[in-house]
């Protein structure tokens, strides 16, 4: 009998920034070159594409075929191409169903491909690229409830405001996580300081540069409590991971295997805000704990979705790190930062290493396989040996629309 061990053989990225002359085309080249290379396979060992992509359509008007096109010309052609899109949760979305696709049989070796080009002159075609992310039918009432959460928190009379949708949501649940918990705006910077100082050690971060608690929160206001650098950019990147079958190993002698051991996918329910028990990602994360038959506190280090740097908060609450609501303190005592107890976001996180939105989930995948390699250089977490990656986007209700979250194995 075949086993179900799937592997992560290859992976790649590009560096994420802003490209105003490259093409989709040349990021997608760069990063499928790239994984095929460190995993030593070549296009003709490759059985089936995932391609993820969410914002090609406006930003150029390419539908439909977004992934036969960018894939042809690294030489990709008869194999089944597959487009994938599901907000920010589409490069782990593109690597479960390639994991699916192994594990049917249906191949031996499988790629997942995310990229973006989310940077044109035209600023107002940028900012469209996320006016589809909620139930556009719903909008003013998606806008009232979620606002409300933060009601009764004091915002200061000087507070900036920035016209954000996405930020002015965030900055809600942000608000309504400090009135619940005691979590503070040092706390939210203490999150975006620590992914500063990592990122300066990532070479393919968009920023690298260092940022102290205190200039975090003295930079430009988004959306009380949120300031600039506690937000990710808008960003242009690739990223790809080779995966196998654990029989087809043998083909590849050089590739450094990592053992992928769980991809859940979940979308979002009617739960209430504070039915914190109840969020996807804890929901995702608990049934990725199972099939990998591990707990939190075997986890080495965490990549996880820092939209805003409160993501990263309530997100360490769901992967279990610590107690709902102790999120922002066990940032402050620095045992999410590399050397800390469980370091987080060792890349940057999306505040520092960059957006492309299809490309972040893959990119996170990147950053695992290093660590459990141990290549990830001066921000490798010593004696690596599991890895969560959690990855999410859109909203629908109160939470995201949908998450995945995978564990990974040295």
């Amino acid at each position: 009998m075949m086993s179900d061990d799937i592997y992560v053989i290859g992976v790649s990225m590009t560096r994420f920034g802003k490209f105003l002359d490259r093409s989709v085309k040349s990021l997608v080249a760069e990063a499928v070159v790239g994984a095929l290379a460190d995993s030593g396979a070549s296009i003709a060992d490759i059985g089936a594409a995932y391609y993820g992509n969410t914002t090609q359509g406006i930003m150029d008007g390419q539908e439909l075929v977004r992934g036969q096109v960018a894939l042809r010309p690294v030489g990709f052609a008869t194999i089944p191409i597959v487009n994938v899109e599901n907000a920010c949760a589409t490069g782990t979305t593109a690597l479960q169903q390639a994991m699916y696709n192994l594990k049917a049989g249906m191949s031996d070796v499988a790629i997942a491909i995310g990229v973006e080009k989310m940077y044109d002159a035209d600023k107002v075609k940028s900012n469209k690229i996320f006016d589809g992310g909620w139930d556009v039918a719903e909008v003013d009432a998606l806008m009232a409830r979620l606002m409300s959460i933060g009601d009764g928190v004091e915002v200061p009379a000087d507070a900036a405001s920035v016209r954000s949708p996405f930020m002015e949501l965030y900055a809600s649940l942000t608000k309504g996580h400090m009135k619940a918990f005691g979590t503070t705006q040092r706390q939210i910077a203490t999150v975006s300081a620590k992914n500063h100082h990592h990122s300066t050690m990532n070479p393919l971060s968009q920023y690298q540069f260092d940022m102290t608690v205190d200039e975090v929160l003295a930079a430009r206001g988004i959306q009380w409590p949120l300031t600039l650098p506690m937000c990710a950019p808008i960003s242009d990147g690739a990223s790809a991971v080779v995966l196998c079958r654990k029989e087809a190993l043998s083909r590849f002698p050089n590739a450094r295997p990592i053992r992928l051991l769980s991809c859940v996918l979940t979308s979002g329910s009617d739960r209430e805000w504070a039915d914190f028990e109840h969020h996807m990602c804890r929901i995702a994360a608990n049934q990725a704990y199972e099939q990998a038959g591990i707990g939190p506190k075997d986890i080495s280090v965490a990549e996880v979705h820092d939209a805003s740097a409160f993501a990263e908060i309530i997100q360490t609450e769901n992967l279990g790190f610590c107690e709902t609501g102790q999120g922002g303190w066990i940032a402050e005592r620095g045992e999410t930062s590399l050397g800390g107890r469980i370091p987080v976001n060792p890349s940057g996180g999306l505040e520092s290493k960059g957006h492309p939105i299809a490309a972040t989930g893959l990119a996170q995948i990147y950053e695992l396989t290093q660590q459990l390699r141990g290549t990830a250089g001066a921000r490798q977490v010593e004696g690596a040996r599991f890895g969560i990656a959690e990855n999410g986007g859109g909203f629908h209700g109160v939470e995201e629309a949908a998450a995945c979250v995978t564990i990974l194995a040295a």
